[in-house]
């Protein structure tokens, strides 16, 4: 035992050994843990479930979501998937507002985190242990610098991914989002119902917008098949999570309720969201010289600077020489 530390602290440093246990307990974990996820029930537990079929369609009620033959994580959900339900909810309507609304999202995304997260892990160990091994002594903050860094950008970087996705849609739907209205009050002025009006604007749109349009879609089909009306409205508001589209949803949803024309309520909000857009525009463009001021400073003064003061700086060099 003696001669094998010996050999790892001259190989890995003064810090070997500790590297070695952990690395060890790191191939442990993962060789046991697939065991103690896959684990049979028990005989007796499916009597007492026998026994009382009350209590078990009561803890079935308490599941999350109900498991899928089909699904190779499903053995792993216990793990992958957040367990309380309020963090359950908030993850899957972050992933819907990405546009990722497959059954498996959520365990897909934990998965993605896991296993970025472990493999940062391992390319931060073995950096560590090459660096370890070469002539230049290696500090412990360095050591923990090289191992952890890597993990905490693998393990985040699934998280910036969707939020940057969820940025990107909510951006393209607010956008486009005066311009079905325009359509949409085109349609019911020429007659159609407010259903019906739906299903147009979204096969118009489909080619030019088609985060607003699969929206539009989702909830024409989420009506044909019976749902209220007004909870199709809100769950569309919080699939895209943009304001504008809450606010028109409690324009819908008032206009239905106190008998108001729609035709009226929707001349009205899409000449507000014109004007809308129109300061959007403006805003950004009134920011533009503030950005552009840096980059002009940046590189228009060094080479004005060497132009001017260039030929001084020459001359006194060529003088003093």
């Amino acid at each position: 035992m003696e001669n094998i530390q010996t050999m790892i602290t001259e190989l890995l440093g003064p810090f070997g050994p500790l590297m070695v246990v952990g690395l060890l307990g790191v191939f442990l974990i993962l060789v046991t843990l697939p065991v103690l996820l896959k684990k049979e029930v028990d005989p007796l537990d499916r009597l007492k479930a026998a026994g009382n079929p009350a209590k078990v369609s009561k803890s079935k009620d308490k599941e999350l979501r109900s498991a899928t033959n089909k699904d190779k994580l499903e053995k792993y959900s216990n793990f992958l998937e957040p367990q309380n339900a309020e963090e359950y909810s908030v993850v899957k309507l972050k992933l819907m507002q990405a546009g990722y609304r497959s059954k498996n999202a959520i365990r897909i995304y934990s998965f993605m985190q896991f296993a970025l997260g472990l493999f940062g892990l391992l390319c931060g160990g073995v950096y560590s242990i090459i660096q370890m091994s070469g002539p230049v002594e290696v500090t412990t903050q360095q050591l923990v610098m090289w191992i952890l860094i890597p993990g905490g950008v693998g393990y985040f970087l699934p998280k910036y991914w969707v939020t940057r996705r969820q940025q990107m849609r909510q951006e393209a739907i607010t956008n486009a989002f005066p311009d079905s209205l325009d359509m949409m009050l085109v349609c019911v002025e020429a007659g159609q119902s407010l259903d019906q009006s739906i299903i147009r604007v979204a096969r118009e749109l489909k080619s030019g917008f088609p985060e607003l349009a699969e929206e539009f879609e989702i909830v024409s089909q989420e009506a044909k098949a019976g749902k209220d009306k007004n909870t199709v409205l809100k769950d569309m508001a919080d699939r895209c999570g943009v304001p504008d589209i809450s606010s028109f949803v409690t324009v819908l949803v008032q206009s239905s309720q106190f008998g108001t024309s729609i035709a009226d309520a929707l001349r009205v909000y899409s000449a507000e969201m014109r004007d809308k857009r129109v300061m959007r525009a403006e805003e950004q463009a009134n920011k533009l010289p503030t950005k552009m001021t840096l980059a002009t400073m940046m590189l228009t003064v060094p080479p004005l600077m060497a132009m001017l003061i260039g030929p001084s700086i020459y001359a006194i060099v060529v003088n003093l020489g």
